[in-house]
């Protein structure tokens, strides 16, 4: 919400020394998220005055059309003689009054004005058109053509009111009434402690019989519905330029004077409002819910098929708008503009001043992705006692600018409703915040928001009717609390009782955290939604459990209804993004829940909240939610070693991908199997499977490698792209809870080195896995330190894989004959399970 400074002062007080900034921090310490304040017109420097053209010459000879113009601009120019400009505007013509920016002045942005020649002539200034000064879009597409009553020679500055602090302020959706310049008036006032001139305090008429003719089918969907008319509108009424600023100012554009009336009253007072072409209106107007099928030609010109649950504004003929959110293109109101189009103008008009169910114009404007600026204050709730206000305050702006003629007769249909209460222990907002307000506080900041107070220890209070988000004590509380100021609630930290740290799963994720990030790989949570359409780009099997997801009700996004059951969507997401914007060597590691729905659904159990959950409720609600263990994963591209002075590097491979599974899989104390496997998205030649022996049996908890060329096509990710993930809880539940510290032998360690020559097809793990078996418990560690294929020399289709082997004894130096005796039972072994050879 935009809200120009000096429009706030004419309901506020203000000290004339108060400056944008002031009024931002006050309304923070009470609460408003005011994000920044625009200072309109702060490097605009004058003269900059109202000039009338009085001769136009039309230039030739160049690539686009350019006019010589005289303009008279009284004796701002100190001489009184017309003032020589070319411009190239077509929207003006001779006699029209003009915005002069003259020799000397300074337009926002730093552009300085001086006579300088072009096209052949020398231009004495400018002729400005609203983006020039800062004004915003007026809808011209051109300079600016004033009123034929504004005096030649005025300034402009002031005119257009073109110096004005403008405040930016983001409302969260609880605080729906700051959405008007009443609302945040009426906090700025509380925040100062100054009264406040509302608004809408306004001699209403009473309803009678002789107004326009209204039926509501749904009084639920609407439960007030005000409609006036006002009648002689001249069609030749412009909106005059104090309206129209202001509605730039908050960030709307002038469009037609009935038009700007009902926007301009929206953000005074909150009440979106729409007016109807009198003579295009067919009988009554109705509020009901449409009949499926039904369509409708809004404003927008789009034709929209209607679902069942949209609130629809109707005549005789069918919908004429979509209640709360847009009006219908049938019964648009006409303006002069478009009467030279060959339209009528309008004349008479019929305002409509509603009130209508938030949650219902919620998904009414979501489900046509139709937000407008009266669905947003419609969703977040509007004043209902503000609609007659509304209404009368278009009236009085229509007879008073178009010089209609407001007719006697007054619409108001309105559901019965009480007003809400709620009770409220005086103390209570001194127990939430810890802070001694006391009775007299309490009451006092209640009613600064409206509230009526009645009560000693326990306070009856009666909400306001701008107020729909204060339904429970602890609303109240917070009034008083924010009102009072977050900033002198007094800071104590919490006393945890001793013996309660991080548990083991806690520990465990904050270590492979760590783990990763010192390896090199940068985090990168993602939000844990998918769509359906990702497992065909990953190239998952028609039949994987992947593909069983968890869809919500309510979604964030359309596109993407279902929570995640692999991290690796996200993750390669942010990898694509970043690659994009030009960081090419990236490795990302995330970890976080997936979502496996059970193979029963139950519906979840609603908890009391007037206790706490019992055991047997919590066991139950528990037992309805998807199952949601812990995954890690990995993904990299680009160089994985930087190249410089120090070697040439080394780009990312499925080894990396195979290594950071190793790094969680140690942080975890677990062992992991590390073998040839295919799935889904990886290189089937270039994919390892991943296991752990969970009791006796293993069990495979992930996949590492690279990724397919088909996959990295879909997703449009970079060439050699590698990624890895893990089941984390599942190797948490085989490794060992304590950390095993490493034993250091005092005597020497006796190195062996063997070459074997296998077939190509035989994984180098199993060939680890049989020499660790045969070498028995003296071997110490093994490590691959080379592979080397050559048809010439080891025969088509072989290759040599070379160990080197680690032999120590705990209790003696190992002699020459033990350590050659392991080794080749080791060789021995190796031989027998892979037919391994020695090579040479």
């Amino acid at each position: 919400m935009r809200v120009p400074l000096s429009w706030l002062r004419e309901y506020v007080d203000l000290p004339a020394t108060e400056t944008g900034r002031d009024v931002q921090a006050k309304l923070i310490s009470a609460g408003l998220e005011v994000e920044t304040v625009e200072q309109l017109g702060h490097d605009l420097k004058g003269p900059l005055v109202v000039g009338q053209v009085l001769t136009i010459e039309e230039l030739e000879g160049f690539k686009k059309p350019i006019r010589f113009c005289t303009v008279d601009v009284g004796r701002a120019n100190g001489t009184g003689e017309p003032q020589e400009i070319v411009c190239g505007a077509r929207n003006f013509s001779v006699g029209d009054k003009v915005v002069v920016v003259l020799p000397g002045a300074v337009l926002p942005g730093g552009f300085e004005i001086a006579a300088r020649k072009t096209y052949g002539k020398v231009s004495h200034g400018m002729i400005c058109s609203s983006d020039e000064l800062g004004m915003g879009d007026d809808g011209t597409k051109g300079i600016i053509v004033l009123p034929p009553e504004t005096e030649v020679g005025r300034d402009a500055i002031e005119l257009l009111e073109l110096v004005d602090e403008v405040l930016d302020i983001a409302v969260t959706p609880d605080r729906g009434y700051c959405l008007s310049i009443r609302g945040v008036a009426r906090e700025t006032a509380i925040a100062y402690g100054l009264p406040l001139r509302d608004p809408a305090l306004l001699d209403v008429p009473a309803p009678n019989a002789y107004g326009y003719p209204v039926k509501i089918a749904d009084p639920t969907g609407c439960d007030r519905f005000t409609a006036r008319t006002v009648t002689g509108l001249s069609p030749e009424a412009r909106s005059p330029i104090w309206l129209q600023r202001r509605l730039q100012k908050v960030g709307m554009r002038p469009i037609s004077l009935a038009v700007d009336v009902t926007n301009y009253v929206m953000m005074e007072l909150g009440q979106p409002l729409h007016a109807y072409d009198r003579n295009l209106v067919q009988g009554a107007i109705g509020v009901r819910r449409a009949e499926p099928g039904e369509k409708i030609t809004t404003l927008d010109g789009v034709t929209r098929t209607l679902d069942a649950e949209d609130l629809v504004i109707t005549d005789e003929r069918g919908p004429i708008g979509l209640a709360g959110v847009m009006g219908g293109a049938n019964t648009e109101i006409a303006d002069h503009d478009a009467a030279e189009n060959g339209a009528n103008a309008t004349t008479d008009v019929v305002i409509e001043a509603a009130h209508f169910d938030a949650v219902s114009i919620a998904r009414t404007a979501r489900r046509h992705k139709l937000s407008s600026e009266a669905s947003r204050r419609f969703e977040r709730g509007v004043d209902p006692q503000a609609a007659a206000a509304a209404a009368q305050r278009t009236v009085d702006l229509l007879v008073l600018l178009a010089g209609g003629t407001a007719e006697a007769g007054v619409t108001e249909v309105i559901a019965p409703s009480a007003p809400r209460t709620i009770t409220i222990p005086a103390d209570h907002p001194d127990k939430v915040a810890g802070v001694a307000y006391g009775r007299e506080t309490v009451v006092r900041r209640l009613q600064e928001i409206g509230c009526d107070v009645y009560g000693q220890d326990e306070l009856i209070v009666t909400v306001p009717s701008w107020r729909p988000d204060l339904t429970d004590p602890n609303d109240l509380a917070e009034e008083v609390i924010r009102l009072e100021g977050y900033e002198n609630l007094p800071s104590t930290l919490p006393r945890p009782p001793a013996g309660r740290g991080l548990t083991r799963r806690q520990r465990l994720h904050r270590r492979v955290g760590r783990a990763l990030a010192g390896a090199g790989y940068v985090e990168a949570p993602n939000y844990p939604f998918v769509s359906e359409q990702v497992f065909d780009q990953l190239g998952l099997a028609a039949d994987d459990p992947a593909r069983r997801v968890v869809k919500l009700v309510n979604p964030l996004s359309d596109e993407e209804p279902a929570l995640r059951t692999s991290l690796l969507p996200g993750l390669l997401g942010a990898l694509r993004r970043n690659d994009g914007r030009g960081s090419h060597d990236l490795a990302l590691f995330e970890t976080g829940l997936v979502f496996q729905p059970r193979e029963e659904r139950r519906a979840a159990l609603r908890l009391p909240v007037d206790r706490r959950p019992s055991g047997e409720e919590l066991a139950a609600l528990n037992a309805a939610l998807p199952d949601q263990p812990r995954h890690v994963a990995v993904v990299l591209a680009g160089a994985r070693e930087q190249a410089g002075w120090w070697g040439k590097g080394r780009p990312a491979d499925w080894a990396d991908a195979v290594e950071a599974a190793r790094t969680v899989a140690r942080e975890a104390g677990a062992e992991l199997i590390v073998r040839k496997g295919q799935y889904g998205p990886w290189h089937p030649g270039r994919c390892a499977e991943l296991a752990v022996a969970l009791d006796g049996t293993e069990r495979v908890v992930g996949h590492a490698g690279e990724l397919h060329p088909r996959v990295l096509k879909a997703l449009g990710l970079p060439a050699r792209t590698c990624a890895m993930e893990l089941d984390l809880d599942a190797v948490e539940r085989a490794g060992d809870a304590l950390p095993q510290a490493p034993g250091i032998s005092t005597f020497p360690v006796a190195t062996q080195d063997v070459a074997l020559v296998v077939d190509g097809s035989v994984p180098a793990a199993e060939v680890e896995a049989a020499l660790r078996e045969g070498a028995g418990e003296l071997l110490e560690s093994i490590r691959l330190f080379d592979v080397y294929e050559n048809a010439g020399q080891l025969g088509e289709g072989r290759k040599s894989l070379a160990y080197a082997l680690r032999f120590r004894a705990a209790d003696r130096t190992l002699t020459v004959d033990e350590a050659s005796a392991a080794r080749d039972a080791a060789v021995a072994l190796a031989g027998e399970r892979t037919g391994a050879v020695l090579r040479g």
